[in-house]
């Protein structure tokens, strides 16, 4: 059975338990926007105390601000919320690569014949790696800060945490 059989599957037994989730808002409850990384060791839900309805969270590889910055203006311009709260990870594999790496990889995996097509695009592509994991925290808490896509009266509540994939204790950074 394939991966996605398995996710209809579970499904059936969720939509038996549905319940009242079905009169949940549009706008999350609690107002506030979670930016964290697609790891899947990271369960935002269980390790944040929050339930279905409560925030939105914006997940893409290393919990990328400037990949999460389209989501967070849609959030706050037409769903209402007011904070927003960046999550960062140990171990993650943001730390373990640069951009020319991944792009040499990319180039090599395409047939031969549409390499150099597939070149430029390639190298247009920033895949936000960074060496250095507090510091990638405040720089995409200083880039939120400093967009002027993001609500003024916003930038006061957005903070930045390191989240330990060994423990699952948050630690504020900014």
């Amino acid at each position: 059975m394939s991966v996605a059989a398995e996710f209809a599957k579970a499904n059936e037994g969720y939509v038996k338990s549905f319940g009242a989730k079905s009169s949940l808002a549009l706008p999350p409850a609690r107002k506030v926007v979670i930016i964290t990384c697609m790891d899947a060791r990271i369960d935002p839900a269980a390790s944040l105390g929050i339930k279905e309805g409560d925030a939105h969270v914006i997940r893409n590889a290393g919990g990328r601000a400037q990949e999460a910055l389209r989501s967070v203006i849609i959030s706050q311009q037409l769903l209402g919320t007011r904070e927003v709260v960046l999550f960062h990870h140990t171990d993650c594999g943001m730390l373990t690569f640069k951009d020319d790496v991944l792009r040499a990889k990319l180039k090599e995996s395409v047939k031969a014949d549409v390499r150099e097509a597939v070149g430029p695009a390639v190298d247009q592509i920033s895949f936000l790696p960074f060496p250095d994991l507090e510091q990638s925290i405040k720089e995409d808490v200083a880039f939120l800060k400093g967009s002027p896509l993001v609500l003024e009266e916003t930038k006061s509540k957005i903070t930045g945490w390191v989240y330990d994939v060994y423990s699952g204790k948050v630690t504020q950074v900014v």
